[in-house]
Parts: structure tokens; sequence; C-alpha cells
């Protein structure tokens, strides 16, 4: 479904961006330290870690890191896509992230993700606003809206060896 210029709300963006990854991921510890991985997402490999404040060696982000990351990353292209989609003057997007927790009424703890959002560009304010609800439609950003299941079973055994460092 596309977006049409003066189209009533709200919008979905079907196609426009994947909320299924199109690659398993993979993490294996890499020996570098008691908590450092190896994270394999199709041709690519990253590296994830405590740090060292916590006892890793911080030779890759930690995992809220990455969560922050996908969070910001998914913000942007949405932004990205929505204003290429409607002509609008955006010449870059920036968005900040911080993660912690807070205390409910109830005495109970929920995670606050805290997202800043820079545009820069010719942008008047009625679409600056629209960009903003539009951040909050990222698919990653509905997915930590929402209650999640995540299943987990033990698998038979490790079935690949850790990806080869090229020096």
């Amino acid at each position: 479904m596309r977006q049409i210029k003066d189209a009533p709300r709200p919008v979905r963006f079907i196609g426009a961006m994947s909320e299924q990854p199109a690659n398993p991921v993979t993490v294996i510890e890499s020996g570098n330290g008691p908590y450092a991985q190896f994270v394999t997402v199709g041709h690519h490999v990253l590296g994830a870690d405590e740090p060292e404040s916590l006892g890793g060696r911080d030779p890759g982000p930690s995992p809220y890191e990455y969560l922050l990351a996908g969070l910001g990353a998914c913000t942007a292209m949405t932004l990205r896509m929505y204003s290429t989609r409607h002509g609008w003057p955006l010449d870059r997007i920036v968005v900040e992230l911080k993660h912690d927790r807070v205390d409910t009424e109830d005495a109970k703890q929920i995670d606050r993700f805290e997202r800043v959002i820079r545009l820069e560009g010719n942008l008047n304010q009625a679409q600056r606003a629209r960009l903003l609800e539009i951040a909050e439609k990222c698919p990653v950003s509905r997915t930590l809206q929402r209650a999640s299941i995540v299943d987990t079973q033990l698998g038979e055994r490790v079935l690949i060896d850790p990806p080869a460092l090229v020096a």
C-alpha cells in the first residue's frame, strides 16, 4: 500500500521495511574473554561483549547497545523511506538512544527507551511533527512496545565453529 500525499492516517509500510529477519542470527562464544561473542547474520560477522566494568573485554557492543542500534537504525530507515516517498527535503537523520529501567506505580520495573531524533533539512513544522509520529511506527518500535514471547529450547549439539578472524 503506497501512501498518497493527503491520505488519512494511520500509515502502514507494507513491503517497505522487513519486520522479519531475512537471515537467521547465530551467536557463538569467541573465546576472547568470559563473555565475548561472535554474532553472525548472513555474511556479516560482528562482535559482542560486556563492558570492562562488568567483567568483559569490550571488543564489541553490549547486547543492549545492539538493541538500541536496531531501534535507531530502524527509526532512521523508516523516516528516510517516508520522507523520500513524499518528496520532503530531509537531508540527514540522526537518532540518539538511551536505555534504562524505571519503577512503575505498582513497584515493578519496566524498560524505558529514550530516543532523540534530529532532522536536518528544510522541513516545515507539520512535516517534522508527522515524521515524529512515523518514528513510533517503525517495526522495531512496535516490537518493543508490545508484549513478546521468547521460545527457548535446547539444541542437540553445536553444529558450527566460530568464524575465523581475518588479521
